[in-house]
């Protein structure tokens, strides 16, 4: 078993790595001291796969456990969904001791941290993301939330797991389209803090896509040290945290303007990687051969999404209700260099609609 640390003093927290680990959770928790009493929040198509095997460990460790099982999707990411779960926790008998387990992806995990950080003024919850995107990006760092019809994640709050447990055997049950969501954030990653990360990514691009272990398991370790590490050093998203956001800013509007129903938010991002990187070279910050090298290898990603018909005036207006717009200036990550990310709100708006025309023409389809 790895193991990354999240240095956040009094609120420090493990991210545990390992393989086929899901029936030692209990056993963890009871040794960890996380709580006695559990209530696992997941969804329809993760339940059928894990759920019980999850509430088994819990019950082998001698701890209470329930379970709530809610409807997959982004969209139902919001506060008629949390107001049933808050229901049906206080039926079950749900106190300040109780403690959640997001056992999900990346949805999970905001939906079911946001219930922690707001039932009854707060309780404690663990990740167990089983995604590949929620395992090295969504389930690190404490930011929960829910969506809000004019944008995503616009109720939130931070509220730091008591530890993130992944069991990289998750992966072998996802569809081909989670692992490249998953990936898309992997990329984040690199493009922002590491070049030497992105030539990995750049060789290895295959091998991920085709599940090998030691590849997953290497990206996987790296990401989550990345973005540990910029946690640590920026909790609540006052200024290096923000470059995390590279991609988002278009990937969330993108989302919001289709209504949270036809791209998944890895694809999102992956077109927002490449409105944003082109971004930055008309800003003048990126050079052009750099972008065309980012382009190229954002465009080996097969993505299979019907992207002719999205509004473009709808994106653009969805993003001036971006968390980072200050002062009625849309602020976006752009990129200076490989491993080189800055926020700015000086960029050229005039270019921004046929950054995002570009994107959504750029990738080949299965």
């Amino acid at each position: 078993m790895e193991t990354v640390k999240v240095d956040l003093g009094q609120r420090s927290y493990p991210i545990y790595i390992a393989t086929d680990s899901l029936a030692k959770l209990g056993e963890m928790l009871k040794l960890y001291k996380a709580g006695k009493r559990f209530v696992v929040i997941t969804n329809t198509i993760v339940d059928r796969h894990y759920g019980e095997k999850v509430l088994a460990s819990l019950h082998a460790a001698k701890l209470t456990a329930g379970k709530i099982v809610v409807a997959d999707g982004e969209r139902h990411k919001n506060l008629r969904t949390l107001e049933r779960i808050a229901g049906e926790m206080l039926q079950w008998g749900g106190d300040r001791q109780t403690v959640v387990i997001a056992l999900g992806g990346g949805v999970i995990g905001d939906l079911a941290g946001f219930v922690a950080a707001t039932f009854m003024r707060g309780i404690a919850f663990v990740q167990v993301p089983t995604t590949l995107l929620a395992q090295v990006d969504a389930s690190i760092g404490g930011k929960v939330g829910i969506n809000h019809p004019l944008g995503k994640n616009m109720l939130g709050a931070f509220h730091q797991p008591r530890l993130v447990w992944i069991d990289t055997a998750t992966l072998q049950t996802l569809p081909r389209r989670e692992i490249i969501c998953g990936l898309a954030e992997i990329v984040k990653h690199a493009l922002i803090r590491d070049p030497a990360y992105f030539a990995f990514l750049e060789t290895n691009l295959d091998k991920l896509l085709q599940r090998d272990h030691g590849a997953l398991n290497q990206a996987i370790h790296r990401s989550c040290e990345i973005k540990a590490a910029i946690v640590a050093k920026d909790e609540r998203e006052s200024d290096q945290r923000e470059l995390l956001n590279f991609g988002h800013t278009v990937a969330h509007a993108l989302e919001a303007a289709t209504n949270y129903r036809r791209l998944r938010h890895g694809e999102a991002v992956l077109l927002g990687m490449i409105a944003e990187a082109y971004l930055s070279r008309e800003a003048d910050l990126l050079a052009g051969d750099t972008f065309t090298r980012i382009e190229n290898f954002l465009k080996r990603f097969p993505l299979n999404v019907k992207l002719d018909s999205i509004n473009i005036s709808l994106v653009e207006q969805s993003m001036s209700f971006d968390k980072k717009v200050k002062d009625g200036q849309i602020r976006l990550v752009l990129l200076r260099g490989l491993g080189e990310a800055v926020v700015t709100a000086n960029w050229p708006a005039a270019a921004l609609p046929p950054a995002l025309e570009y994107a959504l023409h750029c990738f080949h389809q299965e």
